[in-house]
């Protein structure tokens, strides 16, 4: 047995003692959607809804092996590993201190508390996880603490490649997996999981999904080496991090830049929207990457496949649904929002209003200027049941001769009105 295969399968033991393994399910929706037999490893059913706490684990494990003395962890994380490193702290009955962003989902937060108990001390440090990272570094230094990496890390790669080696116990015996379909952030789970099936099924091939607003992998392959992001967007919390990890991308640097698809964060919202309607499944933005790339994927591409996707985490705050589910309405052109300029004069209203079809419903009406003696512009928000009546709504207000501007897409003008 290879060394990489012989160390998983110790991890993997040693977590049958902390919980069991995730299921592998497949799916029936998807399946059929992509003319494929997909199947869903869902690690957003773990104890702590999400993979995180494989690596966790492996860490602890490793770090105790060398020397059970030690008396202090260190992490710093979006959430997920804060709460893989929370129940291994509780577990293993160590102190540790967790270092998240200010902007971390509270849900997130009061779960890691919840699962560390008395063990943990929970400190919020930045807006980005990178300033999080730092303070957890620094923190080490001044007080002798051992720091946890959410993801760059021998051990916590190992712990994460576990996932891997349950998958191909759990695929029906004879089953081939054509495709694995990687989430990544820092790339631990990337890692580990193509490390593994490099052992053990060489012939699957691999898609790594990142968000469009954090795409380190993407960038660190173009360019042929690890590179830092100057900016990322943190609405994918679970995956935006600024550079892939130096140890990750040892490994993942074998792979083409062809390999990645960034998802549109809008795209992830509306994916999370329809697996929460059609399967029930609740799934973090991070979580639902894997089959939000099922849609970007050329069909001739996966039709036929045996497709495995990594749902890798479901620690969703449910007071961010009303914005996932305006960003799924607008990515699906069932949203838009214009500025109108309304003739100062009786009527103009009703009007407009008898333009609308009967699927078109008025979401949003705020007059913006009322001083203009000819026209008055209004903000007006539109929700309706299929992309092409606004098409018809737009033929409407041009024979009219209706001056408006389509600011859906227009981020400047949107974050300043909407």
């Amino acid at each position: 047995m290879p060394k990489f295969t012989s160390d998983v399968s110790a991890v993997e033991h040693a977590l049958r003692d902390v919980f069991e393994a995730t299921p592998l399910q497949h799916n029936a929706y998807l399946s059929d959607r992509a003319n494929a037999q997909v199947w869903l490893k869902r690690e957003d059913l773990s104890p702590v809804r999400s993979y995180k706490i494989r690596g966790a684990y492996a860490f602890f494990n490793d770090a105790m092996a060398k020397d059970n003395s030690t008396r202090l962890f260190v992490c710093a994380s979006a959430g997920n590993h804060a709460q893989g490193f929370a129940h291994a702290c509780h577990h293993f009955k160590k102190k540790g201190v967790i270092f998240m962003p200010v902007t971390t989902p509270q849900q997130k937060i009061m779960k890691t508390s919840a699962f560390g108990g008395a063990y943990v001390q929970v400190k919020l440090h930045g807006d980005s996880f990178d300033e999080a990272n730092q303070a957890a570094l620094d923190y080490c230094k001044s007080d002798n603490g051992l720091m946890v990496p959410p993801f760059d890390s021998p051990q916590i790669i190992r712990g994460q490649a576990s996932v891997a080696s349950e998958v191909l116990k759990q695929i029906p015996q004879g089953t081939v997996i054509d495709l694995m379909i990687l989430p990544v952030g820092g790339g631990g789970l990337a890692a580990g999981v193509t490390r593994y099936f490099a052992e053990n099924s060489p012939k699957t091939k691999f898609r790594f999904v990142e968000p469009d607003g954090a795409p380190s992998l993407e960038a660190s392959l173009e360019f042929g080496k690890r590179v830092k992001l100057d900016e990322i967007d943190n609405f994918v919390d679970g995956a935006a991090v600024k550079a892939i990890g130096k140890e990750n991308f040892r490994w993942l640097k074998q792979f083409s830049v062809q390999n990645v698809i960034l998802a549109p964060t809008n795209g992830v919202c509306s994916t999370m929207i329809e697996m929460l309607n059609v399967e029930g499944v609740v799934l973090e933005p991070a979580g639902a990457l894997a089959i939000d790339a099922l849609k970007r994927l050329p069909a001739e591409e996966i039709a036929g496949k045996n497709i495995v996707c990594i749902t890798s985490g479901g620690n969703f705050d449910f007071e961010r649904l009303p914005e996932v589910k305006e960003r799924a309405l607008r990515f699906s052109g069932l949203k838009k929002y214009f500025i109108l300029q309304f003739p100062q004069r009786p009527g103009a209203l009703k009007d407009f209003l008898f333009m609308l079809g009967p699927d078109d419903d008025i979401a949003r009406f705020e007059y913006l200027k009322k001083s203009a003696r000819n026209f008055g512009s209004v903000l007006i928000g539109i929700e309706t049941t299929r992309p092409e009546n606004f098409e018809a709504l737009q033929t409407k207000l041009v024979r009219a001769g209706m001056r408006y501007q389509d600011i859906t897409e227009n981020e400047i003008v949107a974050n300043l009105v909407i």
